[in-house]
């Protein structure tokens, strides 16, 4: 079946079809039209995958997706249109322009963690530059990948846009194919896989992958709401957010208050009895929720620690100063645990920092500029806020990925449209006017070579 898609796909972009922006808006608008009309099933189906607050759903997954079709239904006109640049006097007389094309058909592989924002995302801008796509969905969020096929089945025809399900099988085939482009969102272990793979055919990539994501609280923070900002961005989606901060590091004056303001928000935010709350996700596969409770084995907890196997829930936990070499400190968290960690000296921060390359996400909380600047410029990171967490992602005009070993790329609004483009570069020139010096008897004087230089 594979085969035969990807072959109906080549047959299709052939055609030219896709090339023409009114061909491409017109598909966009249907799907804008079937998310509108699908949502409360949408919700429903991630509920059904990992109980999902319905809030979250809307604000994270549908109307993220939403918002995002609506600028690229507003803008893709534009963004198509060739970009003259001033062409260059070695090239006189001329016109030299950037015109983007599309690469072709293209693999979308998404994630269980925000199963429909993670998959449709992407599929966006890649129908925006003119593409063909084939989605692969997670096995793991069944119930939102079979809402996703029928969503995608009912606007596009398979030789356009089509979602092929199933598990490491499946994968495997389609990265055997050949693509003009992939787009991974998932582990930087899976994400090794998928470049090799493209590797093979030169195919480019984007991976948008994972991190161990600080975040600094240093004693000049506004500690109350450093808190509750803290608290919100870890615990959306139960911690399983890939730019959620994964540990804190906050200065030994201000840890106490701190830990127990955070505690304080948990309960604002999900009662005495958050098991029993309609706005706490669980952890969506088995296997994470396995792992994750191992990694509180031998650990001091602070707050929190629950945990029920028949529900997959685990309850927001604070644990205090865990080791470097321990199993919670080892790489991403990925769930609604939050180390804790004290430091008396700014110098003792790259000990911890630096031990984590490239994160994806960067949080600085501080009323000192100094102190947020230095961090900001010191460490390379995927994106960052100061003084909050998460909210980087929901601008449009800012592009969203990693660097290094949490990804390669960054899309989101138009970063989105020129990720699934090729830029071709296009000189016209004149036939009134040829002039004479770049032939060969080459008798011009080798140093006005060296003065002429300014021309190219």
């Amino acid at each position: 079946m594979v085969k035969e898609l990807v072959a109906a796909q080549n047959d299709f972009f052939a055609t030219q079809k896709t090339k023409d922006v009114g061909f491409r808006k017109q598909y966009l608008k249907k799907l804008q039209q079937e998310i509108v009309a699908q949502e409360d099933a949408i919700c429903d189906a991630l509920y059904a995958d990992f109980k999902k607050p319905k809030f979250e759903s809307l604000a994270t997954e549908t109307q993220l997706a939403l918002a995002e079709l609506k600028h690229a239904i507003k803008n893709m006109d534009a963004w198509s249109r060739p970009e003259r640049v001033s062409a260059s006097w070695s090239n006189f007389p001329a016109k030299e322009w950037i015109q983007p094309e599309p690469y072709g058909k293209v693999l979308i592989i998404s994630p269980w963690n925000y199963p429909f924002m993670l998959a449709i995302s992407p599929l966006i801008g890649a129908l925006a530059a003119g593409n063909t796509a084939i989605i692969k969905p997670s096995e793991f969020s069944t119930h939102t990948s079979k809402m996703l096929a029928q969503i995608i089945n009912k606007v596009f025809p398979p030789e356009y846009v089509t979602v092929v399900e199933g598990g490491v099988e499946v994968a495997t085939q389609l990265l055997a194919e050949k693509w003009e482009y992939i787009f991974f969102t998932g582990s930087t272990k899976v994400g090794k896989i998928v470049y090799k793979s493209a590797a093979e055919h030169l195919t480019p990539v984007t991976l948008e992958l994972s991190g161990k994501n600080p975040c600094i609280v240093d004693e000049t923070a506004t500690i109350k709401l450093a808190a509750k900002r803290i608290a919100w961005g870890k615990l959306i989606n139960a911690g399983q957010t890939c730019i959620a901060p994964d540990y804190i590091l906050v200065h030994k004056s201000v840890k106490d208050a701190l830990v127990n303001h955070i505690q304080q928000h948990i309960t604002e935010f999900y009662g005495q009895h958050i098991e029993a709350s309609n706005d706490f996700a669980r952890i969506a596969t088995h296997k994470h929720y396995e792992e994750l409770k191992a990694m509180l084995e031998g650990q001091q907890v602070l707050f929190g620690g629950d945990f029920k196997d028949e529900d997959q829930y685990i309850a927001p936990t604070l644990v205090d100063e865990p080791e470097l070499d321990s199993t919670i400190m080892e790489g991403e968290i990925f769930g609604p645990i939050l180390p804790i960690i004290s430091y008396e000296d700014e110098s003792e921060l790259d000990t911890y920092i630096s031990k984590y390359p490239n994160s994806l996400a960067f949080y600085v909380f501080s009323g000192n500029k100094k102190f947020q600047k230095r961090l900001m410029d010191h460490y390379s990171f995927g994106g960052g806020t100061i003084n909050d967490t998460v909210v980087h992602i929901s601008n449009k005009d800012l592009p969203f990925g990693g660097v290094g070993r949490s990804g390669i790329g960054g899309y989101h609004g138009k970063y989105t449209f020129d990720l699934f483009s090729h830029h071709k570069a296009i000189s016209k020139r004149g036939t009134w006017l040829d002039v004479p010096l770049r032939y060969p008897p080459y008798t011009i004087p080798i140093g006005w070579i060296k003065r002429i230089k300014h021309l190219f």
